[in-house]
């Protein structure tokens, strides 16, 4: 399946936001911190940067404050929201390079993570699954923008193919 996204601007879209705006953390309510906190160091490899009163934790890739916050402010042995309700699709882990998100692919799948999806999306590709309390995790990598499909006006082209996980798996 194959969208186009178009580029273009219409007479109602405001200011395009400065191109250096990254998204800086994502901040997770969990059920469990201590089972949370093996997962995203064990199965995703982040190092644990500091807690707070035993209800919160902050991890990191490299030594930033944190990438990614887990607490269990007003949902210590919550539920998992329920199917069909609103709230985080996912959070995506953006990976430099093909090589080593199949080296996180490798590590997650070892685990015993069940992937729920994979995709190559064209100018990325994606392997798809749920932390412990059911919040979408995406592992990805971006293709080098030269590499993006793109239509013949120059729209950006987004799609969602197939991804070959023993492939993915094998790549050193």
């Amino acid at each position: 399946m194959n969208t186009i996204i178009s580029t273009k601007k219409t007479s109602v879209q405001a200011e395009s936001v400065d191109p250096r705006v990254r998204i800086g953390h994502v901040h997770l309510r969990v059920s469990d911190l201590e089972r949370s906190l093996a997962f995203y160091t064990s199965a995703l490899g982040f190092e644990l940067m500091g807690r707070l009163d035993g209800e919160a934790a902050f991890l990191s890739a490299g030594g930033y404050h944190h990438h990614i916050a887990l607490n269990t402010w007003q949902c210590k042995g919550g539920a998992r929201p329920a199917p069909g309700t609103t709230g985080l699709h996912h959070l995506a882990i953006l990976y430099p390079d093909r090589s080593t998100m199949a080296a996180a692919y490798r590590r997650v799948v070892a685990c015993g993570v069940n992937v729920s999806d994979a995709a190559d999306h064209g100018g990325s590709e994606s392997v798809y699954f749920d932390d412990p309390d059911g919040n979408g995790i995406e592992l990805t990598w971006d293709r080098p923008k030269d590499q993006w499909p793109r239509t013949p006006d120059g729209a950006l082209i987004i799609m969602s193919r197939p991804l070959d996980l023993d492939e993915l798996a094998a790549l050193r």
